[in-house]
């Protein structure tokens, strides 16, 4: 049997796994807790194992591989940010949040200060920062499944593209958090099978000796030591440095912003279990991290990485796949097909459950933040909220393959760092602004998140990954005047700055007289139960 053939039949396997669980969840969901927050039933591991499915995207299984394989230590940056931005999360914002007890991060920041400006701002940003997260994941599903069906054009790109698009969308209107949820376990559990696999067979390959591994890597790409060593991808000039601590800021403080990780927070009944889910996910993510780096090396030991290579073409999101079926036997056997088919179906896995948490997220906010809070003012009741939730899935979905289709020359972790870059310049200061500072209120919010946004995002495009160079968006033209492709190092100061600003210039009485109750409810959960059932 071919491994194109295999690999259908794995994929087909994958969908039919997925779509079963969410027909089976979707009779379990029936109030509106239920579809937002999987009816807080999650055990904290559960929630721990659908964290890190959840965070465990395409973009590090393929992205950070292919970055690894292709630039060395500079790529595995991407992995020690990642895994330091969980402490940020854990430390300053999972308890707490949880403890807030509501549905989507905008019901944090509303709690103490109006409602409609708020809100509308916090959903803004939330379907921003989940359209950039889409787009990575597409666009690496794009690249899996021409190289895995042996599919070639255009077209073949555009149809898996919607083929995905539509499934998250399936997901998300039928099954809810709770459909949801078990996809990222199941997930999560076949990412971490295929990598602890993959990384047995690479390291078997040198005698389980990492100096071996490392220096056959060095001697193979024909990059010597330069690999081994920072700067061979951030270190060529001044610019290139900022830009590398530019995606350092980003990736550090991005992920204690981003929506789809921060409502997951609210599937699990306790604050415990909050801390718990967290403790889990530290260690799988961890664990997935390093074997990240055996993955990236062994694939520049193994593979070819020159120009012209098939990694180099897919901007090294081929890597593991193509590292899979090497270690199987190579090319043309059969071990070598059954491993390319299991890795490429569990990227695809990886794929079809981060989409479906994302337009989750992104739907719910536009439902419960929008239509409920800001539309309805709070009169709307929990079979409207659904139905909307479920209309915009559809919405956020179309616009997400329209985009994607015109994405397919970038790589996948820069775009999810683009994400990051958002999140952390828009969601993180009114945040930590928010549980922190009394005097913290509407109008600070407010610029805080659309001060970060328009700055973050005004700033990609007039770099050089819009515009004005080889691998650019629309490389036919340039309007590029920002040298960095990285925003971060000025957007995140800019959304601190003006939240404190837009506070400190219309002061809120009645915003600093909720503070007291929202530390406290923060800081032990009570009253949480009370706000959720309300």
């Amino acid at each position: 049997m071919s491994s194109e053939s295999l690999s259908t039949i794995l994929f087909l396997a994958v969908v039919a796994v997925t779509i079963g669980i969410t027909f089976w969840a979707s009779r379990q969901t029936q109030s509106a807790a239920d579809y937002y927050a999987g009816g807080r039933s999650f055990s904290g591991f559960q929630n721990g194992l659908a964290i890190s499915g959840d965070y465990m995207s395409a973009a590090s299984f393929l992205g950070i591989s292919g970055a690894i394989a292709l630039s060395g230590y500079d790529g595995f940056l991407y992995s020690i940010g990642f895994l330091v931005a969980w402490l940020v999360a854990l430390l300053l914002v999972a308890e707490l949040l949880r403890n807030s007890g509501r549905f989507t991060m905008a019901d944090q920041l509303a709690y103490r200060m109006r409602q409609r400006p708020v809100r509308t701002a916090a959903a803004t940003s939330t379907v921003v920062v989940s359209i950039f997260y889409l787009l990575a994941q597409m666009v690496g599903a794009g690249a899996l499944v021409t190289l895995l069906l042996g599919v070639e054009g255009e077209w073949a790109i555009r149809a898996t593209i919607v083929v995905v698009g539509l499934l998250m969308i399936f997901y998300v209107v039928v099954g809810g958090m709770k459909g949801t949820t078990w996809v990222q376990i199941v997930k999560a559990v076949l990412l971490m099978s295929g990598t602890i696999l993959i990384t047995i067979l690479v390291l078997a390959q040198f005698n389980f000796n990492l100096s071996e591994l490392l220096g056959a890597a060095a001697q193979n790409t024909g990059k010597g030591d330069a690999l081994l060593q920072p700067g061979l991808k951030y270190g060529e000039s001044l610019t290139t440095k900022i830009d590398f601590v530019s995606l350092s800021l980003a990736l550090v403080l991005g992920t204690a912003g981003l929506p789809h990780i921060l409502i997951r927070f609210y599937t699990v009944p306790t604050s415990r279990d909050a801390r718990t889910s967290v403790n889990w996910a530290i260690t799988l993510i961890g664990a997935f991290y390093l074997m990240s780096l055996v993955l990236g090396f062994g694939a520049a030991a193994l593979l070819n990485t020159g120009e012209g290579s098939k990694v180099a073409d897919s901007a090294g999101n081929l890597a593991s796949p193509l590292l899979a079926e090497e270690v199987g036997g190579g090319a043309g056997t059969s071990g070598g097909a059954i491993l390319l088919a299991f890795i490429a179906a569990v990227a695809f896995a990886t794929i079809l459950a981060v989409v479906a948490g994302l337009t989750l997220t992104s739907a719910s906010s536009v439902a419960h933040d929008i239509y409920a809070n800001v539309i309805k003012k709070g009169q709307a009741s929990e079979k409207d909220e659904v139905r909307v939730a479920r209309i915009a899935a559809f919405g956020i979905g179309g616009v997400a393959i329209i985009l994607s289709i015109f994405a397919q020359s970038l790589n996948i972790a820069f775009l999810v760092a683009l994400a990051f870059a958002v999140a952390a310049s828009a969601n993180l200061p009114s945040l930590i602004y928010n549980l922190f500072w009394s005097k913290f209120n509407t109008r600070g919010a407010v610029w805080a998140i659309y001060g970060g946004l328009i700055t973050c995002v005004g700033l990609v495009f007039f770099s050089p990954v819009v515009s004005g160079s080889e691998t650019a968006l629309f490389s036919g033209s340039d309007w590029s005047w920002f040298p960095l492709a990285n925003p971060g190092i000025i957007s995140i100061p800019v959304g601190f700055i003006l939240g404190y600003i837009g506070t400190m210039t219309a002061p809120e009485p009645e915003a600093e007289a909720a503070f007291p109750e929202l530390e406290v409810r923060s800081l032990t959960g009570a009253g949480a139960e009370r706000a959720v059932q309300h």
